[in-house]
């Protein structure tokens, strides 16, 4: 039974890529109707993922986009033309069916297509409105485009993550096109709410790069409190947690190529474990019992409890730990995390979905589980267009033969 959390409401959704369509992901994942509106013409280049590997088999196309299926599912997709009369006016109607318009489009690009807030607005008083483009539509950025690695950047995260001496290293492909999804979920949900108590629409205009930089403020309270930048000697250091008492605290090479474990001690009483593990003359020096000791020392301790973790197994050595009272982990693969793990099987965090074309397909599903109204994911990604005529007799009543009239036509 599919959820029905959100299924009173409808999203007329001009989302795609990463930011917007993983927003919406989790609003269709509970039951709301999310219509997609894609250009019929510029199949591949409305939304790149349509396009772009993964690939399940060797066909290749608009339809066969792996992360445009995972971003997608649960939701319609219809192919209107809107530099035609006729496009504007049928999704126009469509408007006047939705609770909340959404796109992420650079700057101004729904209000030159003459469906900005003001224009929405007019055609159903109580809309809500939400973009979310690189630097919003205010301030001298606004009219600037922006890709996701290159809004960590400029919001400071990129600057933040590195090893000493050394470069700054990034926070890997599109973590804020990820991390942007979500903040836009929850602003949708918030005008909502909104909506629900006080009949009232509005514009929830959002910025990915200050979305961003609200994840800095550690580095931000460090500075302005005690004047320390983030890359000083020694700093960033990626690859260990520095956190008051935790020492050591970081990831270590493990036995085999490309295979680490990371482990935490929260205090002196873990280190006495780990020493006590570990067994070795150094790890019962004096100076390693206190947790000054240690992070007096800390670039020579770390050196030397991976000696003791190259040899030994990540799964086992964490096994190991773990029996002694360790936090400690094997550094997972995806393979072993999403097939090898049971934990993921019970959780159902990767679905399989039925593609009109693809077949069934594996996805990913949310992090999260609701006693009464769970999330679903049964159904793919739409094809380009796969519901425009369900939609149209469905949802705006008109009958088959204009349907055919209006592909004829071009406008969908």
């Amino acid at each position: 039974m599919a959820s029905t959390a959100l299924s009173h409401i409808r999203i007329c959704d001009f989302t795609g890529q990463l930011a917007g369509a993983g927003s919406t992901k989790w609003l269709s994942a509970f039951g709301a109707e999310v219509i997609r509106i894609e250009d019929p013409v510029r199949q591949g280049t409305w939304d790149v993922l349509r396009t772009m590997a993964p690939f399940v088999d060797e066909r290749r196309g608009p339809d066969f986009g792996g992360g445009f299926n995972n971003h997608n599912v649960e939701k319609l997709g219809i192919a209107l033309n809107l530099r035609t009369e006729r496009g504007k006016e049928i999704l126009t109607e469509i408007v006047k069916c939705s609770d909340v318009v959404c796109e992420n489009f650079a700057y101004g690009v729904m209000k030159r297509w003459g469906f900005g807030y003001e224009e929405l607005k007019a055609i159903k008083p109580d809309i809500i409105y939400v973009s979310n483009c690189g630097f919003g539509h205010t301030g001298p950025y606004q009219e600037f485009k922006t890709w996701g690695p290159i809004v960590q950047a400029i919001s400071g995260l990129t600057f933040t993550s590195g090893l000493p001496n050394e470069a700054p290293a990034g926070w890997g492909y599109s973590y804020m096109d990820h991390t942007g999804a979500y903040y836009m979920a929850i602003a949708i949900l918030f005008a909502l709410l909104h909506k629900a108590r006080t009949g009232e629409g509005q514009w929830v205009d959002m910025s990915c790069t200050e979305a961003g930089a609200t994840l800095t403020g550690p580095a931000i309270l460090d500075y302005t409190v005690n004047g320390r930048p983030m890359r000083r000697p020694g700093q960033p250091h990626s690859n260990r947690n520095p956190s008051a008492n935790m020492c050591p605290h970081g990831i270590y090479p493990a036995r085999g190529e490309d295979r680490w474990l990371a482990i935490a001690c929260r205090d002196d009483a873990d280190w006495q474990r780990l020493a006590g593990v570990i067994d070795r003359q150094w790890a019962r020096a004096e100076r390693f019992a206190s947790a000054a000791g240690r992070f007096d020392a800390e670039d020579e301790l770390d050196a030397l409890v991976a000696t003791w973790t190259r040899e030994h197994d990540d799964f086992g050595a964490a096994n190991t730990l773990q029996r002694a009272g360790i936090p400690a982990a094997a550094v997972m693969r995806p393979k072993e995390r999403i097939d090898d793990d049971p934990d993921t099987e019970a959780w159902g965090l990767w679905p399989t979905v039925q593609h009109m074309k693809m077949g069934n397909v594996r996805v990913d599903g949310m992090p999260v589980h609701f006693s009464e109204t769970d999330w679903e994911l049964t159904n793919g990604g739409p094809c380009v267009g796969e519901h425009t005529e369900q939609v149209l007799t469905g949802l705006l009543g008109m009958k088959p033969e204009d349907v055919a009239q209006l592909r004829e036509e071009g406008v969908i």
